[in-house]
């Protein structure tokens, strides 16, 4: 997929999710306030939250698919890290204010002076676990399609949400039946659940900006793919790093020393085309020759 159509894929993605997170939001919110219920309160706040964090998404992927400039000749892809760490951040304070209130709660006894939570707040935490998982299931897979961190950290804290909200639906049932305080108790679960996602989403970005390499699997599918082409002896080295969503393969190969310089570069040419062919994420190859005698150890 090229990068307009990237965008203007994620575009629609994040349009989507941002309408759905304000319908849910305000009727979260109205449910939890009409209902006399503070963990679908606290649960409206998290969708509050998610309109935002979508948004973010969204300027992370426009500014990650700009083309290599003189400042940036490497591309702008780490940009799409940045924004998911920026969303990282707005979960983790939505989590510790969420979860401040309920601690504040327990501590004070409020909860022992609130109506007891009604059918509408029973109501909006069902409507509420099914919109996110469909939600979470939509970003998931537009994720993939588009090799997109940001989308991917916003299916998981949607995935979290539908987490959140089933708390929220087992603290509700848990008033109805007289514990007033599974309600307050639901909220810290919900807390605990979005904090949780924050720290992923952060670990998940911190890794993909510090040139982590590629894991152990997609590592030997690059060495099988080189082997492959004929005429390479054995692989003397091969580097791999994160670039975002992308990724960066240095490969050296020994050849037999006795090819003519433009046969090792036909071979090294075929190398190189394999592995962008093989593998879409590669956004620069590197090969690098050694020459071979043979029956000698390189």
């Amino acid at each position: 997929m090229e990068k307009k159509q990237r965008t203007e894929y994620a575009a629609k993605v994040t349009a989507v999710n941002m309408a759905s997170n304000l319908f849910l939001a305000v009727f979260k919110m109205l449910a939890g306030i009409f209902g006399h219920s503070a963990a679908l309160i606290s649960d409206a706040v998290d969708s509050t939250a998610d309109i935002f964090s979508s948004l973010i998404a969204m300027i992370g992927i426009r500014i990650s698919d700009k083309k290599s400039d003189e400042g940036h000749p490497y591309g702008h892809e780490r940009f799409e890290c940045v924004a998911a760490i920026i969303l990282s951040v707005i979960i983790l304070a939505t989590g510790l204010v969420i979860g401040y209130n309920g601690v504040m709660s327990l501590i004070e006894g409020g909860y022992k002076n609130i109506e007891m939570p009604n059918a509408l707040a029973l109501s909006a935490a069902i409507v509420s676990i099914v919109g996110k998982e469909i939600m979470f299931l939509f970003t998931r897979r537009a994720a993939k399609k588009i090799q997109s961190g940001a989308l991917r950290a916003g299916a998981w804290n949607f995935q979290t949400d539908a987490l959140a909200s089933a708390g929220s639906l087992i603290g509700i049932v848990g008033a109805l039946l007289g514990a007033g305080i599974l309600d307050v108790i639901a909220s810290l679960v919900i807390c605990l659940f979005i904090l949780r996602t924050a720290v992923r989403i952060f670990i998940d970005a911190v890794k993909k900006m510090t040139d982590e390499a590629c894991d152990e699997g997609t590592v030997e599918k690059i060495r099988g793919v080189i082997m492959e082409c004929g005429g390479v002896l054995e692989i003397d080295a091969l580097r791999t790093r994160k670039f975002g969503e992308r990724i960066y393969v240095e490969a050296e190969i020994a050849l037999p020393a006795e090819l003519t310089f433009v046969e090792s570069h036909d071979i090294a040419e075929r190398v190189h085309n394999a592995l962008e062919d093989g593998f879409p994420l590669i956004k620069h190859c590197a090969v690098h020759v050694n020459p071979k005698e043979s029956g000698v150890e390189n």
